[in-house]
């Protein structure tokens, strides 16, 4: 009796990591796509603004 006892809670505990498991990699893929999704954003916003076309092409150094 002890033994079968043992493999059931053995398989509840393996079912329960299995489940944290995937839900905790769900959430970080959720994550990792929002943050692509933030800097897709912030790439996007740089584009559209136009500074000095000019600016940063030349540097003026004096010694």
């Amino acid at each position: 009796m002890d033994l079968t006892m043992s493999i059931a809670s053995l398989s509840v505990g393996l079912t329960q990591a299995k489940t944290e498991q995937s839900l905790q990699l769900s959430v970080m893929k959720d994550a990792m796509n929002m943050a692509g999704q933030g800097v897709e954003e912030l790439l996007a916003s740089a584009e559209t603004v136009s500074l000095d076309p000019n600016l940063g092409t030349m540097v003026d150094v004096q010694a």
